[in-house]
């Protein structure tokens, strides 16, 4: 069996802010999702700012007796999931949990969990750890929760393919809807601020000071940010068939590993991801009207992506556009590509192109048309969504738009 995949509901928690409507008017405002950090204390870091989510409250997605059992990301998970199925108008009782998945990819898991039961044992010992935290800490329970509170129970699955789970998880979502084992997938990816990851990104000297720059000549490093983005994907003739919204089609994916360096990504391994998802979905270079970047706003890896990005598109390369909204939001690590999924779909939908902000300086080697600063008007009907990991594992998911 081979069937259409299309995409029918998003939602999403993030910086920018909570559900559609107001993270697609603050992405093409070129609003900034970026502030000083304030869940814990950064004085003895000489980083200070972050994409932190202000004033989540989960009680607004959920039961008080939920969030006893969840650490934040999968709050912030199952606040995305909501919102996803009230954006599809999809009652989840109709979902026959058997034809159904939940997949969702993470970088962190619920790191934030560690980081209490961690401090426990250091401040107060081992006997006075609270057990339940541990029962509270697997990355697993990301999709495990979902499945609990909508009392799904077909395939729940976490993906942890750092910060291109996203596009994993959308990739295996849509492989298994294709290929007739599942009608319908929860997909998207999670993960919450923490110190962990904070100190982690900082040790490696890779976090700008102040703001994200991809691109830009001058760029100084990504910035750490907390979201959770989820998709609601379906076969084609089931959509249809119930009247749903359709936002975009999913004609598929391309993937790479690297297999050459831990943190530094490569542009052979780039160009070889889009490469396979072009192939994939017979789709030629010059069809292309968008590519949502990774552009991380370090060194290396807005100039790998942008040569990669000329090796695949020839003379043309500056006639695709090119952006990235990590400009706005920090790197959400395993949510970024979900978040730029969704970012994809409504770019198809509306007909505008985010941009790339607080670009200033032009760089020879990352000469390609990366939307600056200001959002633009244009038929979008084939977007390439590009995201990359530690470790070299990449992923291109392939999004066109539905003409029915």
């Amino acid at each position: 069996m081979s069937r259409r995949v299309v995409v029918t509901g998003i939602g999403v928690v993030s910086s920018l802010g909570t559900g559609k409507d107001e993270f697609w008017k603050n992405l093409i405002a070129g609003k900034s999702g970026i502030s000083k950090v304030e869940s814990f204390d950064t004085t003895n870091y000489d980083r200070h700012m972050g994409g932190e989510i202000k004033n989540f409250n989960p009680l607004k997605f959920m039961e008080a007796k939920e969030t006893k059992r969840m650490g934040r990301a999968s709050q912030l998970a199952l606040a995305a999931s909501e919102l996803a199925f009230l954006d599809a108008k999809v009652d989840y009782h109709r979902i026959n949990p058997e034809r159904s998945a939940i997949i969702l990819g993470t970088t962190m898991g619920e790191s934030g969990v560690f980081e209490i039961l961690n401090r426990s044992w250091f401040e107060k010992g081992l006997d006075e750890v609270d057990p339940f935290l541990i029962s509270r800490n697997t990355a697993n329970l990301l999709a495990v929760n979902i499945g609990l509170h909508y009392n799904l129970a077909g395939i729940n699955l976490v993906i942890p393919t750092a910060c291109a789970a996203g596009n994993y998880a959308i990739g295996y979502g849509y492989d298994l809807i294709k290929e007739g084992k599942i009608d319908f997938a929860l997909c998207g990816g999670a993960d919450a601020f923490s110190r962990i990851a904070f100190c982690g990104f900082a040790r490696l000297y890779a976090m700008s000071p102040d703001i994200c720059q991809p691109f830009d000549k001058n760029r100084k490093g990504m910035l750490l940010g907390e979201a959770a983005g989820v998709l609601i994907l379906e076969a084609e003739e089931i959509a249809k068939k119930s009247g749903l919204n359709i936002y975009a089609e999913i004609l598929g994916y391309g993937l790479s590993c690297d297999a050459q360096h831990m943190t530094i990504p490569s542009e052979d391994g780039i160009a070889r991801c889009m490469e396979n998802a072009l192939k994939e979905t017979n789709i030629k270079p010059e069809e292309v009207d968008y590519i949502s970047a990774h552009g991380t706003g370090t060194l290396q890896n807005d100039k790998n992506e942008s040569l990669a990005i000329k090796r695949i598109f020839g003379n043309n390369y500056k006639k695709v556009a090119v952006s990235s909204i990590k400009s706005m939001l920090g790197h959400c690590m395993g949510a970024a590509s979900a978040l730029e999924a969704i970012s994809c779909c409504l770019a198809i939908k509306e007909g505008i192109i985010p941009p790339t902000i607080n670009y200033q300086t032009p760089d020879p080697e990352c000469d390609i048309d990366c939307v600056p600063n200001v959002a633009r008007k244009k038929e979008v009907k084939i977007v390439l969504n590009n995201a990359y990991a530690f470790g070299g594992n990449n992923a291109c998911v392939v999004f066109k738009k539905y003409l029915g």
